[in-house]
Protein backbone atom coordinates (compact mmCIF):
# COMPACT_ATOMS: atom_id res chain seq x y z
CA UNK A 1 0.00 0.00 0.00
CA UNK A 2 1.31 3.31 -0.84
CA UNK A 3 1.81 5.71 2.38
CA UNK A 4 -0.53 8.76 2.16
CA UNK A 5 1.33 12.12 3.06
CA UNK A 6 0.32 15.85 3.86
CA UNK A 7 -0.58 17.70 0.77
CA UNK A 8 2.76 20.00 1.82
CA UNK A 9 5.01 17.86 2.83
CA UNK A 10 8.11 18.09 0.92
CA UNK A 11 11.71 18.06 1.02
CA UNK A 12 12.88 21.41 2.60
CA UNK A 13 16.38 22.03 3.54
CA UNK A 14 18.16 20.04 5.47
CA UNK A 15 15.47 17.80 6.50
CA UNK A 16 13.46 14.95 5.11
CA UNK A 17 10.07 15.13 5.40
CA UNK A 18 8.89 12.85 3.17
CA UNK A 19 11.28 9.90 4.85
CA UNK A 20 10.11 11.11 8.06
CA UNK A 21 6.78 10.89 8.29
CA UNK A 22 7.12 7.85 6.30
CA UNK A 23 8.93 6.12 9.35
CA UNK A 24 6.50 7.83 11.77
CA UNK A 25 3.26 6.66 9.82
CA UNK A 26 4.72 3.11 9.27
CA UNK A 27 5.10 3.05 13.15
CA UNK A 28 1.66 4.62 13.51
CA UNK A 29 0.14 1.51 10.74
CA UNK A 30 2.48 -0.47 13.17
CA UNK A 31 0.09 -0.93 15.99
CA UNK A 32 -3.17 0.54 14.72
CA UNK A 33 -3.09 -3.31 12.56
CA UNK A 34 -3.19 -5.48 15.25
CA UNK A 35 -5.30 -2.61 17.44
CA UNK A 36 -6.99 -5.23 19.20
CA UNK A 37 -3.58 -6.35 20.68
CA UNK A 38 -2.21 -3.02 21.07
CA UNK A 39 -5.17 -1.08 22.10
CA UNK A 40 -7.98 -3.12 23.08
CA UNK A 41 -5.51 -5.34 25.15
CA UNK A 42 -4.35 -2.73 27.86
CA UNK A 43 -7.91 -1.29 28.16
CA UNK A 44 -9.36 -4.50 29.09
CA UNK A 45 -6.46 -5.40 30.98
CA UNK A 46 -6.73 -1.74 32.93
CA UNK A 47 -10.74 -2.43 33.43
CA UNK A 48 -9.53 -5.44 35.35
CA UNK A 49 -6.94 -3.55 37.51
CA UNK A 50 -9.94 -1.04 38.29
CA UNK A 51 -13.12 -3.63 39.02
CA UNK A 52 -10.27 -5.60 41.29
CA UNK A 53 -9.34 -3.07 43.45
CA UNK A 54 -12.53 -1.04 43.47
CA UNK A 55 -14.43 -4.89 45.10
CA UNK A 56 -11.86 -5.59 47.26
CA UNK A 57 -11.16 -2.20 48.46
CA UNK A 58 -13.48 0.02 47.43
CA UNK A 59 -16.31 1.46 50.12
CA UNK A 60 -18.70 4.51 49.45
CA UNK A 61 -17.12 6.37 52.32
CA UNK A 62 -13.04 5.53 51.10
CA UNK A 63 -11.43 8.63 49.66
CA UNK A 64 -7.48 9.43 49.73
CA UNK A 65 -6.79 13.20 50.03
CA UNK A 66 -10.18 13.96 49.30
CA UNK A 67 -10.99 12.16 46.22
CA UNK A 68 -13.04 8.92 46.15
CA UNK A 69 -10.80 6.21 46.23
CA UNK A 70 -12.49 5.30 42.52
CA UNK A 71 -11.42 8.50 40.99
CA UNK A 72 -8.24 8.62 42.77
CA UNK A 73 -7.28 5.39 41.01
CA UNK A 74 -8.18 6.21 37.19
CA UNK A 75 -5.30 8.82 36.45
CA UNK A 76 -2.49 6.55 37.87
CA UNK A 77 -4.49 3.53 35.69
CA UNK A 78 -4.42 5.44 32.70
CA UNK A 79 -1.12 6.67 33.12
CA UNK A 80 0.60 3.42 34.24
CA UNK A 81 -1.29 1.70 30.71
CA UNK A 82 0.05 5.04 28.97
CA UNK A 83 3.54 4.22 29.90
CA UNK A 84 3.61 0.80 29.29
CA UNK A 85 2.52 0.96 26.21
CA UNK A 86 5.00 3.46 24.34
CA UNK A 87 8.02 1.47 25.83
CA UNK A 88 6.49 -1.38 24.12
CA UNK A 89 6.07 -0.14 21.00
CA UNK A 90 9.37 1.78 20.27
CA UNK A 91 11.54 -1.39 22.29
CA UNK A 92 9.28 -4.15 20.30
CA UNK A 93 9.65 -2.53 16.89
CA UNK A 94 13.39 -2.21 16.95
CA UNK A 95 14.22 -5.43 18.18
CA UNK A 96 11.64 -6.80 15.70
CA UNK A 97 13.62 -4.78 13.24
CA UNK A 98 17.67 -5.86 14.36
CA UNK A 99 16.13 -9.98 14.45
CA UNK A 100 14.72 -9.85 10.86
CA UNK A 101 17.81 -8.07 9.25
CA UNK A 102 14.96 -5.33 8.38
CA UNK A 103 16.34 -2.55 10.11
CA UNK A 104 18.77 -2.20 7.12
CA UNK A 105 15.44 -1.14 5.30
CA UNK A 106 15.41 2.10 7.56
CA UNK A 107 19.31 2.98 7.98
CA UNK A 108 19.92 3.06 4.29
CA UNK A 109 17.42 5.91 2.74
CA UNK A 110 18.21 9.20 3.61
CA UNK A 111 17.33 9.70 6.95
CA UNK A 112 19.20 11.46 9.78
CA UNK A 113 19.62 10.12 12.88
CA UNK A 114 17.44 13.23 14.41
CA UNK A 115 14.87 11.91 11.94
CA UNK A 116 15.03 8.26 13.08
CA UNK A 117 14.49 9.14 16.60
CA UNK A 118 12.18 11.36 16.04
CA UNK A 119 10.38 9.05 14.42
CA UNK A 120 10.58 5.99 16.14
CA UNK A 121 10.01 8.39 19.80
CA UNK A 122 6.95 10.01 18.19
CA UNK A 123 5.11 6.27 16.92
CA UNK A 124 5.86 4.69 20.82
CA UNK A 125 3.76 8.26 21.76
CA UNK A 126 1.03 7.85 19.45
CA UNK A 127 0.08 4.66 21.17
CA UNK A 128 0.49 5.50 24.56
CA UNK A 129 -1.43 8.65 23.98
CA UNK A 130 -4.43 6.40 22.07
CA UNK A 131 -4.17 3.90 24.61
CA UNK A 132 -4.38 6.34 27.40
CA UNK A 133 -7.16 8.33 26.51
CA UNK A 134 -9.04 4.90 25.33
CA UNK A 135 -8.55 3.86 28.95
CA UNK A 136 -9.91 7.19 30.21
CA UNK A 137 -13.09 6.92 27.91
CA UNK A 138 -13.67 3.20 29.61
CA UNK A 139 -12.64 4.02 33.28
CA UNK A 140 -15.23 6.92 33.36
CA UNK A 141 -17.90 4.49 33.22
CA UNK A 142 -16.91 3.68 36.93
CA UNK A 143 -16.63 7.40 38.00
CA UNK A 144 -16.60 11.12 36.08
CA UNK A 145 -13.44 12.32 36.99
CA UNK A 146 -12.72 16.15 37.02
CA UNK A 147 -10.89 17.76 35.05
CA UNK A 148 -8.82 21.08 36.82
CA UNK A 149 -5.87 21.74 34.24
CA UNK A 150 -6.07 20.25 30.54
CA UNK A 151 -3.27 21.56 29.82
CA UNK A 152 -1.33 20.06 32.80
CA UNK A 153 -2.80 16.94 32.09
CA UNK A 154 -1.53 17.07 28.19
CA UNK A 155 1.90 18.04 29.59
CA UNK A 156 2.37 15.50 31.62
CA UNK A 157 0.74 12.77 29.34
CA UNK A 158 3.62 14.05 26.64
CA UNK A 159 6.32 13.91 29.17
CA UNK A 160 5.77 10.91 30.57
CA UNK A 161 4.96 9.29 26.81
CA UNK A 162 8.29 10.82 25.41
CA UNK A 163 10.34 9.82 28.10
CA UNK A 164 9.34 6.15 27.79
CA UNK A 165 9.05 5.89 24.73
CA UNK A 166 12.83 7.11 24.48
CA UNK A 167 13.89 4.68 27.14
CA UNK A 168 11.96 1.64 25.00
CA UNK A 169 14.34 2.94 21.71
CA UNK A 170 17.31 2.88 23.81
CA UNK A 171 16.18 -0.65 24.90
CA UNK A 172 15.60 -1.75 21.02
CA UNK A 173 19.11 -0.43 20.38
CA UNK A 174 20.55 -2.43 23.07
CA UNK A 175 18.67 -5.74 23.43
CA UNK A 176 19.92 -8.44 21.09
CA UNK A 177 16.80 -10.63 22.17
CA UNK A 178 13.20 -10.47 23.23
CA UNK A 179 15.21 -11.41 26.69
CA UNK A 180 17.11 -8.96 27.18
CA UNK A 181 13.58 -6.25 26.87
CA UNK A 182 12.14 -8.17 29.00
CA UNK A 183 14.23 -7.96 31.66
CA UNK A 184 14.27 -4.12 31.49
CA UNK A 185 10.09 -4.18 31.38
CA UNK A 186 9.88 -6.50 34.27
CA UNK A 187 12.13 -5.35 36.25
CA UNK A 188 12.55 -1.85 35.92
CA UNK A 189 9.60 -0.33 34.03
CA UNK A 190 6.76 -2.63 35.83
CA UNK A 191 7.99 -2.34 39.20
CA UNK A 192 8.43 1.47 38.89
CA UNK A 193 5.22 2.26 37.94
CA UNK A 194 3.62 -0.20 40.25
CA UNK A 195 5.31 1.75 43.18
CA UNK A 196 4.92 4.94 42.24
CA UNK A 197 1.48 5.67 44.10
CA UNK A 198 -0.66 4.03 41.15
CA UNK A 199 -3.07 2.74 43.67
CA UNK A 200 -2.39 3.89 47.03
CA UNK A 201 -0.76 7.58 48.41
CA UNK A 202 2.51 7.79 48.84
CA UNK A 203 2.48 10.04 51.98
CA UNK A 204 1.18 6.99 53.44
CA UNK A 205 4.28 5.09 53.80
CA UNK A 206 6.81 5.11 56.34
CA UNK A 207 10.11 7.52 56.43
CA UNK A 208 12.52 5.86 53.72
CA UNK A 209 10.02 4.59 51.54
CA UNK A 210 8.34 7.91 51.22
CA UNK A 211 11.40 9.47 50.65
CA UNK A 212 12.15 6.34 47.67
CA UNK A 213 8.72 6.72 46.36
CA UNK A 214 9.58 10.68 45.93
CA UNK A 215 12.83 9.89 43.78
CA UNK A 216 10.59 7.91 41.68
CA UNK A 217 10.12 9.60 38.14
CA UNK A 218 7.18 7.63 37.70
CA UNK A 219 6.00 9.35 40.75
CA UNK A 220 6.61 12.70 39.00
CA UNK A 221 4.84 11.49 36.08
CA UNK A 222 1.11 10.16 37.54
CA UNK A 223 1.21 12.69 40.59
CA UNK A 224 1.46 15.66 38.13
CA UNK A 225 -0.81 13.95 36.26
CA UNK A 226 -3.55 13.22 38.68
CA UNK A 227 -3.20 17.54 39.97
CA UNK A 228 -4.22 18.06 35.89
CA UNK A 229 -7.37 16.45 37.35
CA UNK A 230 -7.98 17.18 40.94
CA UNK A 231 -6.59 20.44 41.38
CA UNK A 232 -3.33 19.09 43.69
CA UNK A 233 -1.10 16.24 43.95
CA UNK A 234 0.66 14.65 46.92
CA UNK A 235 3.39 16.66 45.97
CA UNK A 236 3.25 20.37 45.70
CA UNK A 237 6.27 21.24 43.42
CA UNK A 238 4.15 20.57 39.92
CA UNK A 239 6.44 22.86 37.94
CA UNK A 240 9.35 21.15 39.38
CA UNK A 241 8.16 17.70 38.45
CA UNK A 242 7.59 19.02 34.85
CA UNK A 243 11.13 20.09 34.59
CA UNK A 244 12.52 17.41 35.75
CA UNK A 245 10.74 15.33 33.53
CA UNK A 246 11.85 17.54 30.74
CA UNK A 247 15.61 17.77 31.24
CA UNK A 248 15.63 13.83 31.39
CA UNK A 249 13.79 13.60 28.33
CA UNK A 250 16.44 15.89 26.71
CA UNK A 251 19.34 13.31 27.85
CA UNK A 252 17.53 10.10 26.74
CA UNK A 253 16.66 11.65 23.36
CA UNK A 254 19.87 13.16 23.07
CA UNK A 255 21.80 9.70 23.92
CA UNK A 256 18.60 7.63 21.15
CA UNK A 257 20.26 10.12 18.67
CA UNK A 258 23.61 9.48 19.36
CA UNK A 259 22.83 5.68 18.87
CA UNK A 260 21.39 6.14 15.90
CA UNK A 261 24.25 8.69 14.50
CA UNK A 262 27.10 5.93 15.37
CA UNK A 263 25.13 2.75 14.39
CA UNK A 264 25.26 1.14 17.89
CA UNK A 265 24.09 -2.55 17.32
CA UNK A 266 22.17 -1.64 14.14
CA UNK A 267 25.25 -1.67 11.97
CA UNK A 268 26.22 -5.11 11.04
Amino acid sequence: MTPSFPDRMTPLGPINWIGFWTLFSKEVRRFLKVWMQTVAAPVVSTLIFMTIFVLSMGRADREIGGVPFEQFLIPGLAMMSMVQNSFANTSSSLLISKMQGSIVDVLMPPLSSWELTVAYIGGGMARGLLVGLAVLLALSFYAPVPVSSPLLILAFAVEANLMLAAVGALTGIWADKFDHSTVVSNFVITPLSFLSGTFYSVEQLPGALRWIAHANPFFYMIDGFRAGFFGAGEGSAVGFYLAALTAGNLVLVCVTERLFRIGYKLKA
